[in-house]
Order: C-alpha cells, then sequence, then structure tokens
C-alpha cells in the first residue's frame, strides 16, 4: 500500500487531502460549492487541500457530500491479529 511508504504523518496527511482533492475535482465541485453542500467551512477545505489538516468530523462531512461516505467507514475495516489464536472462530 502506497502510505507504508510514507515517511512521517504529515506526508501520509497530504497524500489523503490530494487524493480528495482529485475526487472532489474529478465530480466538478468547486470548494465553495462541496462547503455550501458539507456545512464544512470553505477555510476548512482550503485548509485540508493544502495542508492535510481537518478535523475527523469535517472529513465525514465531506465525504458524505460527495457521496463517498464509504471510504471514512472503511478506514479500519481491516482488523490485525498477532497470530491465528487471536481469530474469533466465527471469522
Amino acid at each position: 500500500m502506497i502510505l507504508d511508504n510514507l515517511e512521517t504523518i504529515d506526508e501520509m496527511l497530504m497524500h489523503v487531502a490530494e487524493r480528495f482533492k482529485k475526487v472532489r475535482k474529478s465530480k466538478k465541485i468547486t470548494q465553495q460549492q462541496l462547503a455550501l453542500t458539507s456545512n464544512v467551512s470553505y477555510g476548512t477545505i482550503k485548509r485540508f487541500e493544502t495542508t492535510g489538516e481537518i478535523s475527523l468530523l469535517s472529513l465525514a462531512k465531506l465525504c458524505d457530500a460527495l457521496g463517498i461516505r464509504k471510504e471514512i467507514s472503511s478506514l479500519f475495516k481491516t482488523v490485525y491479529y498477532k497470530n491465528i489464536d487471536e481469530v474469533p472462530d466465527n471469522e
């Protein structure tokens, strides 16, 4: 996974912000339009796309407004086990 190759937290945040920006642009939605539909301020969106900094709540609202809510809910979908004994019987 590409995020595994990033050296710093800042690089990881910027990678997420860049991917988000590509999705927004592919849907032909401006930052101002997204601010209106998401109830997240234009300044927050601009800061996120330039620095990678955003609250989880604001990011969830933005993803919902762009119709990519599933991406947020699947962030921690993978459960990691140290060994086979930790895996529940129903998995």
